[in-house]
């Protein structure tokens, strides 16, 4: 590609990895594979024997076994490196994390023992992430019957004949969006930790997997989404195929919709987005900031941000200063920035700091939604594609991605995602001094207000 491209600046607008073609880097990178294991010592020995057989320089390939307090010594050939951490029941998410503080590469690789790679795998999974950092690739997890084969023996020559089915939610997930090519703020669904690769400096940014997921599955859907509204790029690679000891998650016993609910309770606390967090229980990550600056008087302050929490109940509201009206107050999801930056309850950010607000919606003057229809338009937009920033005409403030900020301040330029102007009906500039009793009354013409 010519230069200032993809490959030249490793940013692409919005999702569109395909931008790069089949560039590769100029040097293979350095890649550590964090091998996931407890007490599996068959299938870690094949996964690692199938490490050994990769084509890419093993110059450039650390492995390390993140050991997740197996009852017995854990047999690694030489030039491996094992890390553990006590047993203190399941904790995948812990494990990954002591390993990557293990090791060193510039890539990393996140593999489960029981899933083994064709010969081309790291190759293919980290072509991306080495040329755009802020990639986050998923490959092809297939499946296959593999009691009874020698560990030794090549994965292509171990799975055949031994091919189990393919999980079809996920082979269709891939069909209907190119390949994530199409991904949204939902796609963190398909993008499995046994078989995932991102730039040392995306994980560095966006922070670990969640230790406090402690059962099983939900903690790389977690990381992933976290990353995506980080700015993350996600591509499924096909080539890019590891084989996994036994069928899917959904055909093993013990599977069943208590386990399943579990996943999804747990993931409704950590993931805000329309579709998996439920749809009145307050979330404790807003999906909307809406940032309100400078005095106003009391009528059009209230009005203001009733009509926003009316139209979108669980974003938040920022205001400058503290309010006087007592309604204001009382609610939690109006808060205060605090001067020098930051805002009282960590506005746009969990607890624990590592989740923004998908949106931050700053407006300079107070503002009537009587139909949030097209600010909801503009919202979506925000969650997918080429759009980081829209500017609402008529006063109507700036909407902006955290996707959008958060690749801008990795990067250092604003080229990642496109910005735009949008008219937009149904929000109206306030007047000073609204009529709050025709306004919370029901009666009146708009006149009253704006």
């Amino acid at each position: 590609m010519t230069g200032g491209g993809p490959v030249d600046s490793g940013i692409v607008p919005g999702n569109r990895w395909d931008l790069v073609g089949d560039a590769r880097p100029a040097m293979p990178p350095r890649v550590s594979v964090i091998v996931a294991h407890y007490d599996q010592p068959d299938e870690l020995a094949r996964t690692l024997a199938a490490l050994a057989a990769q084509d890419h320089p093993a110059d450039r390939l650390e492995i390390i076994v993140a050991d997740d307090g197996s009852p017995h010594p854990v047999s690694v050939p030489a030039g491996v490196r094992v890390v553990r951490q006590e047993d203190r029941g399941f904790r995948l998410a812990a494990v990954r994390n002591l390993g990557v503080r293990a090791s060193t590469g510039d890539i990393l690789c996140f593999l489960d023992a029981d899933t083994a790679p064709e010969p081309g795998y790291i190759s293919a999974l980290t072509r991306l992430p080495a040329l755009l950092p802020d990639a986050v690739t998923v490959g092809r997890r297939r499946h296959a019957e593999l009691a009874g084969v020698p560990v030794q023996t090549p994965v292509v020559e171990a799975v055949r004949g031994r091919e189990l089915a393919e999980p079809a939610w996920l082979a269709d997930a891939y069909a209907r969006s190119r390949n994530l090519l199409d991904a949204d703020d939902r796609s963190y669904r398909y993008v499995i930790g046994a078989v995932i690769a991102c730039s040392r400096r995306l994980f560095d940014d966006v922070g670990g997997f969640d230790e406090s997921f402690t059962a099983y599955g939900g903690e790389d859907w977690e990381w992933v989404h976290r990353a995506w509204q980080a700015g993350a790029v996600l591509a499924h690679v096909p080539d890019a195929v590891a084989w996994h000891d036994g069928p899917e998650w959904a055909g093993r016993e013990g599977s069943d919709r208590e386990r399943a609910n579990a996943q999804t309770l747990r993931l409704a606390a950590s993931v805000p987005v329309s579709g998996s967090a439920g749809f009145g229980v307050r979330r404790s990550v807003p999906d909307l900031a809406v940032r309100l600056a400078g005095e106003h008087s009391d009528a059009a302050l209230f009005v203001c941000v009733d009509s926003i929490l009316a139209a979108f109940p669980h974003a938040v509201v920022v205001l400058d200063a503290e309010p006087a009206v007592e309604a204001l107050r009382a609610d939690a999801r109006v808060r205060v920035r605090v001067r020098g930056g930051g805002s009282l309850g960590g506005v746009g950010e969990s607890e624990g700091g590592g989740v923004n607000a998908r949106v931050t919606w700053t407006l300079e003057r107070p503002m009537l939604i009587d139909d949030a229809a097209g600010l909801a338009e503009c919202l979506a937009a925000l969650g997918s594609g080429e759009v980081g920033t829209i500017e609402v005409e008529s006063g109507g403030g700036v909407m902006r991605s955290r996707r959008a900020e958060r690749r801008a301040a990795r990067s250092g330029t604003e080229d990642g995602f496109t910005s735009v102007r949008r008219r937009v009906a149904g929000i109206h500039p306030l007047r000073p001094d609204p009529h709050v009793e025709a306004y919370v009354g029901g009666w009146g013409s708009l006149d009253a207000f704006v």
